[in-house]
Order: C-alpha cells, then sequence, then structure tokens
C-alpha cells in the first residue's frame, strides 16, 4: 500500500518508508512554520511525530507552552526564565478580556479556571491537574499557578483587609519552601523532585478574593530517608542543616565539619534548594517558632547518626547481632539527640517480640543482620512520616480559613510522574500504578464520557479510537487475581518471601495477560508490566518486606518513652487511636498495605496527548445548555433575517441530512428557536476559513439537551454578541447624546433671549442717563451763556457812550500827528493780531471773519447778525478789552460723576473778556 501511494511499484519497506517521511516533510514544508502553531490540533496530520516536531520547533524558539485542545502541554526548559512569571505578565492575562486570544501560558489556564469559579451563572469548584513524567517540571508549574491566584486573587478594599490578605499570601507561599525541603529530593530526572503526592485547595470567599487554603498529602516516599538510589540524594532538609549550620548548632547537633553519614550521599553537590535560611524563615512565618526548629533539626541529626549504625554478621542464631565496632558512638549520639535510652534502642534493633498463643504469650527472638538494619531503617521511616505529617498540620492550622468564610475552591493537584530506572522495586511500582489510574481516569471522564455524550445527544460522531488502558489496570489491581493481589496474600502468609517464587506465582497465574512481559535475559527475579506509558521492569525482591511496611510494636513503645518534647508529642503515651497492629492483631483483618493504600486513589486525574488532540480537533470541545446558551446570546435574535436559504451551517442531532431541527423537535424554547435561526445569517457574514476541511465542517450541532460547537463557532457567537452590545451601546449613546444636544440648544437659545432682554435694558439706561446729562450740560451752557452775553453787551455799550462824550482831539492833541495815527492803528488792529495770533485754537469761520473785517474797516459781510457801523467805525478802545486773565465756569452740579470739576484752560485759547468780545457777533441760539 505504502509503494503504491509512494509511486513505486517495486523496492523495499525501508525505503517506501524513507519516501513516505519526505513526502510529509514536502507536504508539511508548505505549511505555517512548526513554532507558529500555538495548538497542536492544527498539526496536520496528528501524528506522534509531527506533534513532537511542533514541540521541538517551539522549544528551540524559547516558547515552552503548547495548547492541546482543552489541555496545556508544558515544557521544562532547564534554565531560569524570569521574565516569563513576572507578576506584571500575570495581571495582563488577568485583564485581558479573552485571554484564550494571548500566547499559551500556565496563566491562561489558571485565569481561565478563576473566571469559571466567579462565573454568575454556574460558579462551580475548580482543580486543576498537573502531570507529567518525572522531572517534567510539575511542582514549578504548581508553584506558578499559587503565585498567580496569590496576586489577582487578594484584592481587598480596605487596610486592614489588605494586610490580612498580605499575611494569607504569605504564610500560604511559604509553605512551599517548607513542603519541599521535607519532601523533595534530587533525582536522575530532577533536583527538586516532589516525593509525594499532594493537593492544594485555595479557598475563595464570595467576593473571589482568596482567604485561606488547605494543604492534603498523600504517599510520601520515606523509605529514601534510609534508601537512596545511586546518583541521587536524600531529602533537602538533611543537606540544609549540615551545610547551613552554625558553629553552636553543629555543636548541640553534633554534626562536625567533614562529618560522613550513610543516609546522605553526595552531599559535595551544591543545589540551589540547600538554602537553609530561606526554610528557616518559612517555617517562622508559618508560626514554628526557633526552638521548636531547634528540636525538629535535633531530631533529624539523630536520624543521621542512627543511619550509621551497622551490625555484625551472627553466626549463632540465639544471640543478637552485636555492633560493629566503629558504629557505638553513632548509637550513644543518636539516642542523646532523640533522648531516648541507649540500651533500649539498642535492644529494640536486635531482638524483637513475638506474641502468640492464645494467653498472647510473649517470645524475644534475635533478629538477623539484615533484620537489625529493617528495624533500624524502619524507625528512622516512622520517625520522619510523623514528623512530615505533623508539618502539614502545622501548616493548615497556619494558612486554612473557617470553613464558614470561604464558598469556592481552586485545586491543584500535583502528583508522581511516570518512572522508569535500570533497578525499579515497589516505588516505582506504586508512582506508575497511580499514573495508569490517572490516565484511566481521563480517558474515562474526557475521552470515552465526550464520545459517548455525543451519541447520547444524537449526534451522528466516527469515534477515535484511544488507547484504553484498562487492561494494564486489571492486571495491576484486578479481579480475582491481579499484581497487587499476589503482593497482599504474600504479605498474609506470614512466612520468608522468596524473589523467585514471587515471580513464579506471578507469571503462573497472570500468564496470557496482554500487559505482562517478561524479561527472559534479567539475571534476578523480576517481571515486566507495559504500561501506557512504556514498560518497565521490576524486581521481585523486597517487594513483600516493602508491600508489609511493617511498624513493629516495640519500635513504637520505645518512641513513646522518648524524653524529646517534640518526639512525646508525635508518639503520645496513651494514643486516643489504637494502631494498624492492634487493630489488625484483635479483628484478625488483613493489615493495610502500602499497594491497598495506592487502591484508593480513584479521584486523580491525567491527560493523553495525542488522543487528546485528536478528539478536540475532530469534536466539539465547547458545550452549553439550552438554558444557558439562550440567556448569554438571545441578543443575537436582532441578527434574524427572513431568508429561504435555511439552516446552512446548522444541524439538527440526526445529522445534516434530515430536516432542520428546529422544525421537527417541539421541545425546544420559541426564544432558542429564534436564536438558531438568526445563526444563518451570522455564519454568512463570516470570512470563508483557509482550510477546506474546515470550511466543510458544520460548525454547531443542536442536541437533545446541550449545543456542540466548536472553537471558531464559539468565536463566531461572542463576535456577534460583541457587535450587539456595541449597536445597542451606539443606539443608547445616540440618544443620549442627541438629548443632550437638545438640552444644550434650548439652553442656548435661553440664554440668548436672556443677553438680548439685559442688553437692551442696559443700552437704554445708558442712553437715559447720556442724555439726562446732555440735557442738564446743555440748559446750564445756554443760560452761562445768555448771561455773559447779556454783561458783555451792556458793558459795551457803556464805554461806547463815554467815547462818544469825550473831545476827539484830546488824545491827538496831546501828541504829535505821526504818533497819533499809530496809536490810532494800533488801537484798531489790536482785536485783529489777538485773533491771528490765537488762530490755530481760536475762533473760526463765520466769527473770524466778523472780527477781520471789524479790525480792516471792510465792509459788513451780509451773512452777519449782529454789527452796527458805529461800532465797526468807532473800534474799542477799552482798556478792559486788555486780557485780564480767566473767567471761571460756575454752573450747578451735574448728576453726571465729574461734571462738577472745571478742566484746566488751556495756555493757547481765549479766555476772559476777550472771548467774550470775539464771539460777540455769533449768533445767539436761545
Amino acid at each position: 500500500m505504502l509503494q503504491q501511494v509512494n509511486g513505486h511499484s517495486s523496492g523495499s519497506g525501508a525505503q517506501g518508508r524513507a519516501s513516505l517521511k519526505g513526502d510529509l516533510r514536502e507536504f508539511l514544508g508548505g505549511e505555517v512554520p512548526l513554532h507558529q502553531l500555538d495548538d497542536l490540533t492544527k498539526v496536520n496530520p496528528v501524528t506522534l511525530e509531527t506533534v513532537l516536531r511542533c514541540l521541538q520547533a517551539r522549544y528551540a524558539e524559547d516558547i515552552f507552552y503548547t495548547n492541546a485542545g482543552c489541555t496545556l502541554v508544558a515544557l521544562n526548559p532547564f534554565k531560569p526564565i524570569p521574565q516569563l512569571y513576572t507578576p506584571e505578565l500575570m495581571r495582563e492575562y488577568h485583564a485581558a478580556p479573552q485571554p484564550q486570544k494571548l500566547k499559551p501560558h500556565i496563566f491562561t489556564v489558571g485565569e481561565q479556571t478563576y473566571r469559571n469559579v466567579k462565573s454568575l451563572i454556574e460558579p462551580i469548584n475548580q482543580s486543576i491537574v498537573v502531570s507529567g513524567e518525572s522531572g517534567a517540571g510539575k511542582t514549578w508549574t504548581s508553584r506558578c499557578l499559587m503565585k498567580f491566584y496569590a496576586v489577582v486573587a487578594a484584592s481587598p478594599t480596605s487596610c486592614e483587609n489588605h494586610k490580612i490578605a498580605e499575611r494569607i499570601e504569605q504564610r500560604i507561599l511559604n509553605s512551599n519552601p517548607v513542603m519541599e525541603a521535607f519532601g523533595n529530593a534530587c533525582t536522575l530526572r530532577n533536583n527538586n523532585s516532589s516525593r509525594f503526592g499532594k493537593f492544594i485547595q485555595l479557598q475563595l470567599n464570595r467576593a473571589q478574593q482568596m482567604t485561606g487554603a488547605a494543604v492534603q498529602t498523600y504517599l510520601l516516599e520515606k523509605t529514601r530517608v534510609a534508601c537512596q538510589a545511586s546518583s541521587e540524594r536524600n531529602f533537602h532538609i538533611f543537606y540544609q542543616i549540615c551545610k547551613g549550620a552554625t558553629e553552636d548548632e553543629r555543636l548541640q547537633w553534633h554534626l562536625p565539619e567533614g562529618a560522613t553519614f550513610s543516609w546522605l550521599p553526595n552531599p559535595e553537590s551544591n543545589l540551589e534548594e540547600d538554602c537553609f535560611e530561606v526554610t528557616r524563615e518559612a517555617m517562622l512565618h508559618l508560626g514554628i517558632d526557633t526552638s521548636t526548629q531547634n528540636n525538629i533539626f535535633k531530631v533529624l541529626a539523630g536520624l543521621l547518626h542512627l543511619g550509621n549504625v551497622h551490625f555484625a554478621y551472627s553466626e549463632d542464631e540465639a544471640q543478637p547481632c552485636q555492633l560493629m565496632d566503629d558504629t557505638k558512638v553513632s548509637v550513644r549520639t543518636s539516642a542523646s539527640l532523640l533522648q531516648l535510652p541507649e540500651d533500649m534502642l539498642l535492644e529494640t534493633m536486635q531482638i524483637r517480640t513475638i506474641k502468640a498463643g492464645k494467653q498472647q504469650q510473649v517470645f524475644r527472638k534475635p533478629c538477623s543482620q539484615a533484620e537489625c538494619e529493617t528495624r533500624r531503617d524502619c524507625l528512622a521511616k516512622v520517625i520522619y512520616a510523623r514528623l512530615f505529617d505533623w508539618l502539614v498540620s502545622v501548616i493548615n492550622s497556619s494558612i486554612c480559613a473557617d470553613p464558614r468564610s470561604w464558598t469556592a475552591f481552586i485545586g491543584l493537584l500535583d502528583v508522581y510522574g511516570f518512572e522508569s530506572f535500570p533497578d525499579n522495586s515497589l516505588e516505582q511500582l506504586c508512582i506508575n500504578y497511580a499514573n495508569e489510574k490517572l490516565q484511566q481516569h481521563f480517558v474515562a471522564h474526557y475521552l470515552r464520557a465526550q464520545q459517548e455524550e455525543y451519541a447520547v445527544e444524537g449526534l451522528e460522531w466516527s469515534f477515535v479510537n484511544y488507547q484504553d488502558n484498562q487492561t494494564c489496570l486489571d492486571l495491576l489491581e484486578g479481579s480475582p487475581i491481579s499484581i497487587c493481589s499476589l503482593i497482599n496474600e504474600e504479605c498474609r502468609l506470614n512466612r520468608p518471601s522468596s524473589a523467585a517464587q514471587l515471580q513464579t506465582r506471578i507469571e503462573n497465574a497472570l500468564a496470557g495477560r496482554p500487559c505482562l512481559g517478561q524479561n527472559k535475559l534479567s539475571r534476578e527475579p523480576s517481571f515486566v508490566v507495559v504500561h501506557f506509558a512504556g514498560p518497565v521492569r521490576y524486581h521481585t525482591a523486597g517487594l513483600v518486606e516493602k508491600n508489609k511496611d511493617p511498624v513493629p510494636p516495640e519500635l513504637t513503645g520505645l518512641l513513646q518513652q522518648s524524653q524529646d518534647p517534640l518526639l512525646m508529642m508525635l508518639f503520645p503515651a496513651n494514643p486516643k487511636e489504637k494502631t494498624q497492629e492492634e487493630l489488625s492483631g484483635q479483628s484478625r483483618a488483613p493489615a493495610l498495605t502500602v499497594v491497598s493504600k495506592f487502591k484508593v486513589l480513584s479521584q486523580l486525574e491525567a491527560c493523553g496527548l495525542v488522543e487528546t488532540i485528536h478528539i478536540s480537533a475532530a469534536g466539539f470541545p465547547i458545550r452549553v445548555s439550552h438554558q444557558n446558551f439562550m440567556e448569554r446570546y438571545k441578543l443575537l435574535r436582532r441578527l434574524r433575517l427572513h431568508t429561504s436559504s435555511g439552516f446552512w451551517g446548522l444541524c439538527p442531532a440526526k445529522g445534516p441530512s434530515e430536516q432542520p431541527l428546529c422544525a421537527k423537535e417541539a421541545t425546544l424554547q420559541p426564544l432558542l428557536q429564534d436564536i438558531l435561526h438568526a445563526l444563518p445569517a451570522l455564519i454568512q457574514t463570516a470570512p470563508t476559513p483557509s482550510d477546506p476541511a474546515k470550511a466543510t465542517q458544520i460548525p454547531l450541532y443542536c442536541g437533545r439537551t446541550k449545543i456542540f460547537m466548536t472553537d471558531s463557532m464559539l468565536e463566531l457567537l461572542e463576535c456577534g454578541r460583541a457587535q450587539m452590545l456595541e449597536q445597542c451601546a451606539r443606539c443608547i449613546q445616540c440618544g443620549w447624546r442627541r438629548y443632550l444636544q437638545q438640552k444644550q440648544e434650548k439652553q442656548r437659545q435661553a440664554a440668548v433671549l436672556i443677553q438680548a432682554a439685559v442688553r437692551s435694558w442696559l443700552t437704554r439706561t445708558h442712553i437715559r442717563r447720556l442724555h439726562t446729562a446732555a440735557t442738564v450740560i446743555k440748559r446750564a451752557w445756554h443760560a452761562w451763556r445768555i448771561r455773559m452775553a447779556c454783561l458783555a453787551s451792556k458793558e459795551l455799550d457803556g464805554m461806547e457812550e463815554n467815547l462818544m462824550t469825550q473831545a476827539p482831539g484830546s488824545l491827538s492833541s496831546s501828541l504829535p500827528r505821526a504818533h497819533s495815527k499809530l496809536l490810532g492803528a494800533i488801537i484798531h488792529l489790536w482785536p485783529l493780531g489777538l485773533v491771528l495770533a490765537n488762530s490755530a485754537v481760536g475762533t473760526r469761520g463765520f466769527q473770524r471773519k466778523l472780527v477781520a473785517h471789524a479790525c480792516l474797516r471792510l465792509p459788513p459781510v451780509s451773512a452777519s447778525k449782529v454789527q452796527t457801523a458805529q461800532q465797526a467805525q468807532a473800534g474799542i478802545t477799552s482798556i478792559r478789552a486788555l486780557p485780564q486773565g480767566s473767567v471761571k465756569f460756575h454752573c450747578r452740579k451735574s448728576p453726571l460723576q465729574y461734571a462738577d470739576i472745571c478742566p484746566e484752560p488751556s495756555a493757547s485759547s481765549v479766555a476772559g473778556f476777550n472771548q467774550i468780545l470775539l464771539e460777540r457777533h455769533r449768533p445767539v441760539q436761545v
């Protein structure tokens, strides 16, 4: 088939595959560059090779987040990138109207989850599953999500609430360093690998503000305290106290410089997680005071010294194993730090107590070398496990809010990643078993449930084949026989376990199972399980002992006699609850093994990448109930067009070949029918997709109870809704602006009328005042003119009479004739000189002509009204005609403001009697 498709008639299969890859590269070469594809559903075709190529291309461009339908794929950059997680970027994604339009980021998932919680239609609790292979960066992702919610969900109004929110935020963030120090370790895959699972519940009040948090942990890998694989390390806290303790603390905890401990491998490696001060400060913020911290670190130092205790082989089984010579000091130091009696500590590790018979007779039996070391390891593991659980309880008491103060929560689930090492034991079996449960839960709740929902809703659907790991789960936990049941049965038989015998039982009982493989080349007893992520080989040696996880009663009794305050609190002398061993001894019920604890983790989730991409690309990831669809998109009824095109692009539940659903189904509400009728007009206005497959894809299906649509259809509906809201807003704005404009026009017209009336009144008042003032001035001036004219006429008449009575020759007789003529000329022409001297500012016009005619004895002007021949011939001889000073102007007080002030006379003006003389001939107007 491959040869025919590629055009080859002959050739090997390798050549055909090479040609197919070449054609595939040529086909993909014309597409969009792979690093620009933000969603893996756009990869064409969707295969494991193309998906990995796209992720590799984006990783080369320092792009570490890619959408995969409803999930987000995160790649570990293995280098610090601070600009990718700044508070400004968090606020940008939080304030974006559509965060999914931004570049793929973990903040997009966090913001969408936060908006789902605060949704007004269906506010429900949300959870984010952070899963992946060991070393993929799950812990870092969970830490970034906690910081994101601490930023966006802490927006109090008052100052007091702001301080409370800051304290809660600080405590929640401080829980990370403490839990990572006591629960994370350096492995082959990651320097800060979580060796426990946790579920963090971020609690929100009605205002969607973070009021507290709660942490639930499970499946701590406590065996790491006493056993570490090659090139791996113990928990971070042991390295922190050895590297960060002061001189006084080293003396107090017996940790000298350069000391070596069996349970502290690779101490020379320096990691960022070895900062002791950060852990101390975080514990202090969580309410753990300095004295309690020192007590904790002293107990941890006692565990390190306990790891240096080694036993010698004893040939006589009746005699207990003795200590090696170089480990006696370690026993004494460990007992001193744990405040336990040294002899009792040593005796508990060397001798075990057995109760048998109906009378529960007690027998003491010396332990072998292996049993002594097992009891030593068990003592360290139970102390560390109790200490870790106590720290979790302290953290919860510090950050957990009152149940009455919060109404919703956002959950962060950080689980183990899939592990496959050269040597895999019960720890890897449990971790991979948990991941199988994750995959099965995801398949059941997303892939399978999605396709079944399509069938129930009546959609015509071509089912996508996906990898169902139910067969692997049947092998691990199935009934009646499975790997877990066989291991638990070996624990109940209470007999020395054999690795080869366990391998034989598994191979014989589970022969023919498709997920059970064999590795015949292995020299050690083992079996192979084909997981969904790949085959893993597990060694059977030590499986049964690790699964029992026994805590002998004498170890618990020993710890109850400790005088250390912390151990007295962790192991009370009179416990309220009975231990597991006591319950199993009374009821004869089987003990709860480690494998059995894993079978209660059915609430976990995960994702299958390629299957998710297939279904997300081919299916309808958006599904909305009829009620919610109507409430959100009822505005689209305005777009309804009465056309005969029908429901183009809208298909009923039974497929596109039948008649439209709205004409057939009578159960749909009229409002929903109107919305569906408006969709063709909306679809016709949308741009045609460039992809032919997407152009022929029906964007929306109407099921019996839900509306199914693609992301493109949802985007189209949101755009149409935004347009309708914009049109409504524009109509409201137009009406409001029209109202404002009309109001302003009316106000302007009213203002114009008022201004015109006021200005008219002010003008009339001003003119009236001016007219009154002018009338007063005019009357006063006329009165003064008449009075002065009368006085001047009277005076001139008297002077002429006196001149006429004198002898004509009296003056001339006393002077010579020439002098007499000169004097007469001077007297006769003196008024003319006076007129000419003041011609610039003096009299003009007709008055000037009258004076000139009088002085020169010319014939009188015909237009003259007042002049006598006698006056013209006689002239003026009165000495009083000479300038005698100014004549002051007096009048009544004027109602005007400055009318009663007399201006200063000009130096060149004609004043006094001369002015009267010159204006004598002016016609007087009465």
